[in-house]
């Protein structure tokens, strides 16, 4: 599949998340920033699940470009196929992050509302409610605004596996 002449190969999760995991051949375009413009008449596009892809897919189709195709399962389907994917070297995923902030503020939250003042204990509820309403739509707030952050654009230095 890789390596088709003609054929662009568009990976559209952010930065981080390209940085951390890629397959080889595969360019970073996050989904905010994809130009239909920009992208040859043929193009494969992965995400980490499909579900982004899918949405870029329509996005370059409404646009007029003719040959989209997505990889279904995204990255994991990639990896649970054995197929080789290069990893990024001390890099945090971008889930891990999400799960390391909303600790945080969880933990925050509890100390403060014992120590300090008992409504601040509303900032443990504000995050549990955020992680519901990640759960139940698939859309998660503090990762997009985590994948926006200065050390979620950076370069990549990577490894095959």
């Amino acid at each position: 599949m890789l390596g088709t002449d003609g054929v662009q190969f568009i990976d559209v999760r952010t930065p981080a998340e390209y940085r951390a995991k890629h397959v080889a051949g595969f360019e970073s375009r996050p989904l905010d920033q994809l130009d239909a413009g920009a992208v040859s008449p043929e193009v494969v596009l992965m995400c980490l699940s499909g579900k982004r892809a899918s949405m870029a897919a329509e996005r370059l189709e409404a646009a007029g470009v003719g040959g989209v195709s997505v990889v279904k399962g995204g990255i994991q389907a990639w990896e649970e196929a054995g197929l080789d994917v290069e990893v990024g070297e001390g890099v945090i995923s971008l889930e891990r992050q999400v799960r390391i902030a909303a600790g945080l503020m969880v933990l925050i939250g509890v100390i403060l509302g014992t120590w300090v003042h008992p409504g601040l204990y509303g900032l443990a509820a504000f995050v549990g409610a955020g992680l519901t309403f990640a759960g139940i739509t698939d859309t998660c707030g503090m990762g997009m605004l985590l994948a926006k952050a200065p050390w979620n654009q950076a370069g990549c230095s990577c490894k095959s596996t």
